[in-house]
């Protein structure tokens, strides 16, 4: 089973800088952490934008909706920022009916070393295996389906919404 990952930003690929204490990126950490990680999975990486979701345009958007139908595979991984990573969910459950797509991003970056995103990433990629065609986000070990789940910004935590 192949599983191609689509790479967007967010604070999952975000870098420190110590002299201006700003974030920023460089390139995506995604091969280092399945290296790291010492998967065994087939994947294909490949990075569509390096971005803040606050930055996201709904051409941002399309072009990941077009890219996830154009892929040959039918299960894949969006890295994505946490701030409108359910929005980009809603798009694509819209656009993209026949595939299995988990969203899945970072409160912390990666590069931090306490970062949830390689957590994040492990458990994106096991829903990707096993769960059935549609679109869900993946945070803290709990998928939601597309259109049913928010950010909650006072606990830092995605919650499922009815």
């Amino acid at each position: 089973m192949n599983i191609r990952i689509f790479v967007t930003g967010g604070t999952f690929d975000k870098e420190y800088n110590e002299l201006t204490g700003e974030l920023f990126f460089k390139e995506t950490h995604l091969p280092e952490m399945l290296t790291r990680s010492r998967s065994t999975l087939e994947v294909t990486v490949r990075t569509l934008m390096m971005i803040d979701s606050l930055n996201m345009s709904e051409e941002d958007r399309e072009l990941i909706a077009h890219q996830c139908r154009a892929a040959e595979e039918d299960r894949i991984v969006i890295t994505h920022g946490t701030d409108t990573m359910t929005i980009t969910a809603e798009v694509l459950a819209k656009k993209v009916p026949d595939k299995t797509i988990v969203l899945t991003g970072a409160m912390i970056p990666y590069k931090f070393g306490s970062s949830d995103g390689f957590f994040n990433l492990g458990a994106a990629l096991a829903f990707a295996q096993c769960l059935p065609k549609g679109v869900y986000v993946t945070m803290n070990g709990r998928y939601f389906h597309a259109g049913h789940v928010r950010k909650n910004k006072q606990t830092g935590q995605f919650e499922e919404i009815i």
